[in-house]
């Protein structure tokens, strides 16, 4: 009699311990997909919020469209610009709107990343956010403007004055906004080298010993961007931008061993 009472007892221990698991494996899967939907659902939102402020800047800009061309045909003093083709200047126009739309949306963007990421991370890693958001800004613009200042000038100077006295300086529009508009963002998007580095450092890839360590292969690599990024042939050009690429690589090697790394 004893043993039946004590097999009946350790099944219902089982059953409990059963019922139990089965409750806690249905609470942990409601607690792991209720968050995933509720960032799915975010991500969504961010997005959207996103592309609104992208749609939004190229509208605006599309209005002040032919200030901003005007502005962008400066550094070609003494140039006619054609419009060989029907609607090629509308099309031109387009283009640089989505351009520019890009650059006054960017701040935007850039808040809907960090909103998204931010809650995500340490307060230690909290810290840098900001400083790592508002250096990226600052340096895409730098870069946009050095490009501006000094490689469209440089490389147009060039083009210029190497065929002055045998053609008439008669461009298209389309193949100049072309040129300026990719060296631009690629100047731009090159800048953004101390913050891929400072990055890395942060999370302990690479140390800033290490990355001093290759600095010859860092300055064959800056040959190879600038070379690559300008899409002019011009030798001034692509060695403007790759003395600009090499000392933002050291300057980024300063600021990794600035963050303690």
């Amino acid at each position: 009699m004893i043993e039946p009472l004590i097999d009946k007892d350790i099944e219902n221990d089982t059953d409990i311990v059963n019922d139990i698991t089965t409750a806690s494996t249905d609470e942990i899967s409601n607690e792991v997909e209720m968050p995933l939907l509720d960032h799915l659902a975010e991500l969504r939102t961010r997005i959207f919020y996103a592309i609104a402020a992208v749609i939004v800047g190229i509208i605006g800009c599309f209005v002040f469209v032919n200030k901003i061309v005007y502005f962008l045909e400066i550094p070609a003093q003494g140039v006619k610009f054609l419009q060989l083709s029907p609607g090629e200047y509308f099309f031109v126009s387009i283009k640089v709107a989505g351009y520019s739309g890009l650059v006054v949306a960017a701040p935007m963007i850039l808040y809907q990343i960090v909103s998204f990421v931010l809650p995500g991370l340490t307060q230690r890693e909290k810290k840098f956010v900001a400083p790592i958001v508002f250096g990226s800004s600052i340096l895409f613009i730098a870069g946009i403007a050095f490009a501006y200042v000094a490689l469209i000038p440089a490389a147009l100077n060039f083009f210029i004055t190497y065929g002055a006295n045998v053609v008439e300086q008669l461009w298209s529009i389309d193949l100049y906004f072309e040129f300026v508009l990719l060296l631009l963002f690629s100047t731009g998007l090159a800048f953004q080298i101390p913050i891929v580095q400072a990055l890395l450092g942060l999370v302990g890839i690479v140390s800033s010993q290490q990355m001093l360590s290759g600095w010859r292969y860092v300055i064959l690599g800056a040959l190879v961007v600038g070379g690559v990024l300008t899409p002019s042939t011009d030798p001034l050009t692509q060695s403007l931008l790759a003395g600009a690429v090499g000392g933002l690589y050291f300057g980024g090697i300063g600021l990794v061993k600035l963050l303690g790394r």
